[in-house]
């Protein structure tokens, strides 16, 4: 269960990053700007899978090994 957490937490931190990427230098990468209901709050989007992205490595680090 920790890996899970920590490659979803992966995923969504690379995400945010590449949706940062995208709105500040145009690069056509990441999914958040191909999801039409977040026209506009690419941005939001980005900053908050940063965050989810956090939040999972924290819960992985809670997480004790069996």
């Amino acid at each position: 269960m920790k890996q899970l957490l920590e490659f979803l937490g992966f995923l969504a931190v690379l995400q945010g990053v590449m949706g940062l990427v995208h709105e500040f230098t145009d690069w056509n990468i990441g999914l958040v700007q191909r999801i039409g209901v977040l026209d506009g709050y690419e941005v939001y989007a980005s900053v908050a899978l940063l965050a989810l992205g956090g939040a999972l490595f924290a819960a992985a680090e809670s997480r004790t090994s069996r």
